[in-house]
């Protein structure tokens, strides 16, 4: 692989070196490496034209590839890319428009677009209730393609099945990805399990070989295949989890599906990028995250030795700044000291130098005395074969301080008390929920996380089904 500075920069190279191969397909607009190149540095010189400022707007259309053609357009003219959420109610979108309009202030496009350039602003939940817009710079992202290409073998540089909303950073990762190795990328502009297998099951110029995804779209993926007896698909070189924590009691059934996959859990945030990766194993324990990535330097400030504490990072891979924070009441809980940069994650490493995730800082719990990470029991509770989802919260008791609860999306009947056996089998005593709420109508935020925000408030509502009170 060449050397390039900036995210684009691919495209020329490859426009040149395979002009026929197919750089993007949607199954509406299909383009080989010359054609979009070409359309590329068209729109681009349009741009120059016609818009001086810094940052310019994606258009919101459906088609993925058209949305990807003008994302590059936008990078070649030599600003940078903002990439709205279609899903923003309309009072929404204004406010975050003027924020980003008054946080780039009156910045003009650079004369020359370097490594340290920023690209791209993308946008994650925020605690005011708007989404937060954050800034990266190319060398964030280009170091990004290639710890990938160095981290997970050959299938990084696969032609990428992105299925998913470019708005999504991860998914718009994978796109840029697959055009950066060369091989190409495959859009879904939405989700749907079928078509997925479908491009994964083909060969040639119209399949894929690898594929980044979230886990709600993979334990899709497998029930459809499930249900329709689906041969195994040897084609597929590498599979990219992010966003949400694997349930790895099902990469069995993965390993079966794709045989010469990959598997890939890899973990980080908006802000970091990717901090540490492993190769899924159901045998592995549900809080290790893996190793740090090669060009990431990781530690953890603890109280105590050998005690959890915060994770902080430092590594060429991490954003630049936010860009729609007004108020110093809206500052996110995002610490910095110096080149380092903490989450608020909680964690340890442990002898072998893998990355324990315990939780984020800011839902912890305090129960009966002791630290409570909610992520750990949801871990738990959806491995549970009846169980799709949980979102473990707190409920004020005036004599424990407070009671933990956990509302699930089950797939099938199941009894409270097979749920609190399954806990006490794997959980200490404290950490097992006195209330069990049943929520079939599963709040997801864009990203497709779950939206634990949403499902606090739903404990205020006196008919939230309820499983159990012990």
């Amino acid at each position: 692989m060449p050397v390039f500075d900036t995210v684009h920069a691919p495209l020329a190279h490859w426009a040149e070196a395979t002009p026929r191969t197919v750089a993007i397909d949607d199954g509406v607009t299909r383009l080989d490496f010359a054609a979009l190149a070409q359309q590329v540095a068209a729109r681009a010189a349009a741009l120059r034209q016609s818009h001086p400022s810094a940052v310019c707007w994606v258009d919101d259309v459906p088609d993925a590839a058209a949305q990807l053609l003008d994302f590059l357009a936008i990078l070649a003219a030599g600003r940078t890319a903002a990439v709205s959420d279609p899903d923003w109610p309309p009072a929404v979108r204004e406010q975050i428009l003027a924020r980003v309009a008054a946080g780039v202030g009156a910045e003009t496009a650079l004369a020359k677009t370097t490594s340290s350039s920023p690209f791209y602003i993308g946008f994650t939940s925020g605690s005011s209730g708007l989404p937060k817009g954050f800034r990266r710079s190319h060398g964030s992202w280009t170091s990004s393609f290639d710890i990938c290409l160095e981290s997970f073998g050959a299938g990084a540089a696969a032609t990428m099945l992105v299925p998913g909303r470019l708005s999504h950073s991860t998914f718009l990762f994978g796109a840029l990805l697959g055009l950066w190795s060369g091989a190409g990328v495959r859009l879904q502009s939405r989700f749907a399990p079928g078509p997925a297998l479908d491009t994964l099951a083909c060969s040639g110029d119209q399949g894929a070989g690898a594929m980044v995804a979230v886990p709600s779209q993979l334990i899709l993926m497998l029930e459809l295949a499930q249900r329709r007896k689906l041969p195994a698909m040897p084609g597929v070189q590498l599979l990219m989890i992010g966003g949400a924590p694997w349930n790895r009691a099902r990469t069995p059934e993965l390993r079966q599906l794709f045989p010469q996959a990959r598997i890939i859990e890899f973990y980080g945030a908006s802000e970091t990028s990717f901090i540490a990766w492993t190769d899924s194993d159901a045998s592995l324990p549900d809080h290790v995250v893996g190793r740090p990535f090669s060009n990431v330097e990781v530690r953890i400030d603890a109280t105590a030795p050998d005690i959890p504490g915060l994770i902080y990072v430092r590594s060429p891979m991490v954003f630049t700044d936010y860009v729609t924070l007004r108020d110093s009441d809206e500052q996110p809980a995002l610490l910095r000291d110096g080149d380092w940069l903490s989450v608020r994650d909680v964690g340890h490493l442990d002898e072998r130098g893998r990355l324990h995730l315990l939780g984020r800082q800011q839902r912890m719990l305090l129960a009966q005395g002791k630290n409570l990470f909610p992520e750990e029991v949801e871990s738990v509770l959806t491995t549970h074969p009846a169980v799709a989802a949980a979102s473990v919260q707190g409920i004020a008791d005036a004599v424990r301080g407070v009671q933990i609860a956990a509302l699930l999306k089950v797939t099938d009947p199941v009894s409270p008390e097979a749920l609190v056996a399954w806990c006490r089998e794997r959980l200490e005593p404290y950490k097992i929920p006195r209330r069990f709420y049943t929520c079939n109508d599963w709040p997801l935020t864009p990203s497709g996380k779950t939206d634990h925000k949403q499902l606090a408030q739903r404990l205020d509502d006196p008919a939230m089904p309820t499983l159990t009170t012990r």
